[in-house]
């Protein structure tokens, strides 16, 4: 019992329900297990969950210390609360006058008049000053004499019952408000969470929560144009169905930006419609002014899509792929083939505004062999409110996210721009993105735009590069462009040589060894150039290469009935984007990559509804508090007395003061106090 109601005991479980709450505040709660995973890796993942960190307000552990904090505090408002309460009541009239000669505030002084008159006026002027006052008539030796008690501040100690009350209260508010009651429904009313899929209705009524729940807090996802009135209550191991007494209709949903892309307003125009009478109700929901409806608080907690339709047009990667168009709704699925390979494209998240900080265009292309990516991308789509660097930010268009799973279930997220960003000097690329789990950042894919807008031009490149017959004529051309009329012998070396880095680059020669691009002529010179010779060959190497690579887009453009480039600084830093392109795209991991060219967006608001109404005695525990550390803090109790004795020019006086409180405060309050009942010639 004595550990229990200890201040030591409360303040050490305080400390620790202080520290997990921290833990629940940064760490998301009731998240799949997949996504802690994804961001602490196994090991760790398994130990957060076996310490349920996951659901920390619902821990076991949590519970119990909770449990003990509202027993021990409740214990040791119950042990005290007595003893303040009498102490309240006493004015301690009854102390001697020796006693006061103990205290560290203390005086004596001769007044006119008997001490009855003095005593009258020295209470009076207590009084006016705001004290309490209580007279005592005493019989002495040497005659009758009167005790002046007087106290003020008791406020004080009311404002210790006052915290240790709200912390009580409190406490209770949140057990009753948090997931204490659903809990007990599943330990004893028989319901089970549901960790499965299909619909809604479909779900089984031991998954499901009564309309009378006393207290829930859940999320509930409506897409504009329908109406929705189920909520769902995530758990660690699955999920609750809460049925509501009406239904939530969105109308429309309303989100504007700042200039960084950070959404500034969430806004849901909605209609409840009442199941039991049929009333329909508008309402306007905002971050910070939720709606209520019978008991129930409708907060704006974000927004999602709500089922947009988009349309992809697939640009071939490879020489088999052709290009093809695909619809979809996001958040569905459709099966795609591609001879004896078949995929699995699922359409997964479109954004119509992407503002990007485009303020930095030196940093050099990206490609998808994990070479220095993340730090030349991370430059151009980095956050955009970094401080190194001078902004440009910009509203680069929507972008469609999407996965491609295979045959056995393993899946790679793409993100494509559906609009070519510009990233100065004449530089506009289309980039396509892509990752292979959720925990890493997208790696991006950098095609330039052609003269026609569009990607064309690097399709039908990456066609003819695919053909033995266009290389060969780019070969030849270059050849006669290129060779000395003076030097015929040179020819067939000439030939050969771009020949074979032509096909290196497409990956068609034989010591390519499965690579292709700049990877594979990199490899043939380190495997067949010394050292001391490599840096000569290989400068040589990329000038014959981008020779006929600009001689075979010189050809692609002339059978598209297209004017051939000049020989200009543009068309230069055209042609070397467009072979970076090429090079990188033998590392797609996909076939196909899917460009995003017409939507039709639907928005979806998500609601958070919560009936909580223990929320009016977390309200009054926190007045409390707020009362109760602030008379603890601010008020200073303080008592007084005079005792007045019968003497030869009437009355002797003897008063002594204390405060619970040692401050250069209560010095003064007594010099003036002194002063003023018993006169200056007092001594201290």
């Amino acid at each position: 019992m004595e550990l229990l109601s200890s201040m030591r005991f409360a303040i050490s479980l305080l400390t620790v329900i202080s520290i997990a709450s921290v833990i629940g505040t940064v760490l998301k709660q009731h998240e799949p297990l997949n996504n802690y995973i994804n961001q602490f890796g196994p090991f760790w993942a398994e130990i957060f969950e076996r310490t349920q960190l996951y659901s920390i307000y619902s821990a076991w552990w949590f519970l119990l210390i909770l449990a003990f904090l509202v027993v021990s505090t409740s214990l040791c408002i119950a042990r005290n609360a007595p003893k303040i309460l009498a102490d309240l009541r006493t004015y301690k009239e009854n102390i001697r006058e020796q006693s006061l000669q103990a205290f560290h505030h203390r005086a004596t002084a001769n007044l006119t008049g008997d001490p009855e008159k003095a005593s009258r006026q020295i209470g009076q002027a207590l009084v006016g000053a705001g004290w309490k006052v209580k007279l005592q008539r005493r019989e002495t030796r040497s005659g009758v004499g009167w005790m002046v008690a007087a106290k003020a501040g008791a406020v004080n100690k009311l404002g210790y019952l006052a915290a240790h009350s709200a912390i009580v209260l409190v406490c209770l508010g949140g057990l009753f408000d948090g997931d204490l009651i659903v809990r007990a429904q599943m330990w004893l009313g028989g319901k089970v969470t549901y960790s499965g899929g299909g619909m809604i209705a479909d779900i089984k009524p031991e998954h499901r929560l009564s309309q009378a729940n006393p207290t829930f807090r859940g999320n509930l996802l409506v897409a504009e144009g329908t109406q929705s009135s189920t909520a769902i209550l995530n758990q660690s191991d699955g999920i609750l169905v809460q049925d509501l007494p009406f239904a939530i209709e969105l109308k429309k949903f309303i989100v504007e930006h700042y200039s960084t892309g950070m959404p500034k307003l969430f806004a849901s125009e909605i209609i409840i419609h009442d199941k039991e009478t049929g009333e329909r109700r508008e309402a306007r929901v905002e971050v910070n002014h939720p709606a209520s409806y019978r008991g129930i608080e409708i907060y704006q907690s974000s927004f999602e899509d709500g089922g947009s339709t988009v349309r992809l047009k697939a640009l071939p990667m490879n020489a088999v792929t052709r290009p093809f168009e695909v619809e979809g709704v996001i958040g569905g699925a459709t099966q795609l083939t591609n001879g004896s390979e078949k995929l699995t494209l699922e359409f997964t998240g479109l954004r119509v505004i992407n503002v990007e900080n485009l303020g930095d265009p030196s940093s050099s292309g990206a490609d998808l062999r994990k070479v220095d990516l993340r730090a030349a991308l991370d430059k151009q789509l980095g956050p955009a409110n970094k401080p190194d660097r001078k902004k440009n930010q910009r509203n680069v268009g929507p972008s469609v996210t999407y996965k491609l799973r295979d045959a056995s279930g393993q899946a790679r997220e793409y993100h494509n721009y559906m609009l070519p960003v510009d990233l100065g000097e004449s530089s506009r690329i289309f980039l396509m993105g892509m990752r292979e789990s959720p925990s890493e950042p997208f790696r991006y894919l950098r095609v330039p735009v052609d003269a026609e807008g569009g990607l064309n031009e690097f399709s039908r490149l990456r066609q003819a590069l695919a053909e033995s017959s266009m290389r060969e004529l780019a070969v030849r051309r270059y050849v006669q462009r290129v060779l000395d009329p003076s030097r015929p012998d040179l020819k067939d070396q000439l030939t050969a040589s771009a020949y074979r880095a032509l096909s290196l680059f497409a990956g068609a020669d034989p010591e390519a060894k499965n690579t292709a691009g700049l990877q594979a002529v990199a490899n043939f010179l380190e495997a067949n150039v010394p050292d001391a010779e490599r840096e000569r060959a290989g400068e040589v190497l990329v000038r014959v290469l981008n020779g006929t690579l600009f001689e075979l887009l010189q050809i692609v453009r002339d059978n598209a009935h297209l004017k051939p480039l000049g020989a200009d600084e543009a068309t230069q830093a055209y042609v070397t984007q467009l072979v970076m392109a090429l090079s990188d795209a033998f590392f797609y991991p996909a076939p196909m990559a899917l460009q995003l060219t017409d939507f039709k967006q639907v928005q979806a608001s998500v609601f958070q509804v919560a009936r909580a109404p223990g929320k009016l005695v977390v309200y009054f525990g926190c007045a409390l508090l707020i009362i109760g550390v602030f008379a603890m803090l601010y008020v200073r109790e303080r008592r007084l007395w005079v005792w007045l004795t019968p003497s030869e020019l009437g009355s002797h006086a003897s008063m002594a003061l204390s405060s619970n409180r040692k401050t250069m405060d209560v010095d003064r309050e007594f010099e003036v106090l002194r002063d003023k009942l018993i006169g200056s010639q007092g001594v201290r």
